[in-house]
């Protein structure tokens, strides 16, 4: 079932026409493949979440094919297991987590250029205005460059690197982690031990608030 977003205006519309790109490879799967979602993918999860976790992008057979967002493929398997062995997510539905992307459309190739993920970024940055989250979890390199610059940091001083911490200046913390795509954990960059570690951390934060 999908979970409301935070507020419509922090959503683009099906039709968004930001990113050509984007669209002409929606416009395509559209033919290809009608029954698909095959639009920007919302959020998913508790509008009074206290953890957001930011991915990079829908899959293309995952949350594009589903609408919903980290559903239908292997990185959505290994990150919903972990939630849910923290009592983060039951059923595949997120307790006290909000999923977001710093791109709400697939991207050729699982892999949007800069001028698409700041084309998007208003869209993250409108999220993280309406959110109570002060902790955010951003999956891979992109994901921690968008989460920061929406949260006001600066990149310089915010290197991105597997559990590194980060204090954004209103206070609210962005943790990194390696993403958990197939590639990564086929190739063991991202382990089940390393990615439960990343919510262990945000557990211990939560609790020395």
């Amino acid at each position: 079932m999908r979970v409301p977003t935070p507020t419509s205006q922090t959503e683009p519309t099906r039709d968004c026409p930001r990113c050509p790109r984007l669209v002409a490879l929606r416009e395509t799967l559209r033919v290809e493949q009608p029954e698909w979602w095959n639009a920007p993918v919302p959020a998913l999860g508790e509008r009074d979440a206290w953890l957001a976790i930011v991915g990079l992008a829908p899959g293309l057979r995952g949350a594009n094919r589903t609408g919903r967002a980290f559903t239908g493929d292997a990185s959505g398997d290994l990150l919903f297991a972990t939630l849910e062995k923290f009592g983060l997510a039951e059923g595949g539905a997120p307790r006290g987590v909000i999923i977001l992307n710093a791109v709400k459309c697939v991207p050729p190739g699982n892999k949007p250029v800069p001028a698409e993920t700041h084309s998007c970024r208003d869209f993250l940055r409108a999220e993280a205005a309406v959110l109570p989250a002060r902790i955010y979890v951003a999956l891979g390199q992109i994901a921690h460059q968008s989460t920061v610059k929406a949260l006001g940091g600066r990149l310089p001083r915010t290197p991105f690197a597997h559990l590194a911490e980060h204090r954004m200046p209103d206070g609210r913390v962005v943790i990194d982690s390696y993403h958990c795509s197939r590639y990564n954990q086929n190739t063991n960059r991202l382990t089940a031990e390393m990615f439960e570690a990343v919510f262990a951390r945000a557990l211990e934060l939560r609790g020395a608030r």
